[in-house]
């Protein structure tokens, strides 16, 4: 896909975009580049993400102290 901008300020999200939200969250894909994909901000789409209920955290990352 090619990076839009943010074009979309202030529209409101499509249900082919908050469903893209969620695929791209499920795939680990990081919030700036799905908000390049959206041609939104990051701060949007996280807005959007929290609203609907869809978390944007990695979840391969080890948790901290872990060691020992």
């Amino acid at each position: 896909m090619a990076w839009k901008g943010t074009s979309n300020s202030g529209k409101s999200y499509s249900k082919a975009e908050v469903q893209q939200i969620k695929r791209e969250a499920a795939q680990n894909t990081p919030t700036r580049v799905i908000a390049g994909h959206l041609g939104r901000t990051a701060a949007a789409v996280q807005q959007k993400a929290s609203q609907e209920g869809i978390s944007l955290k990695p979840t391969n990352q080890s948790p901290y102290n872990r060691k020992k």
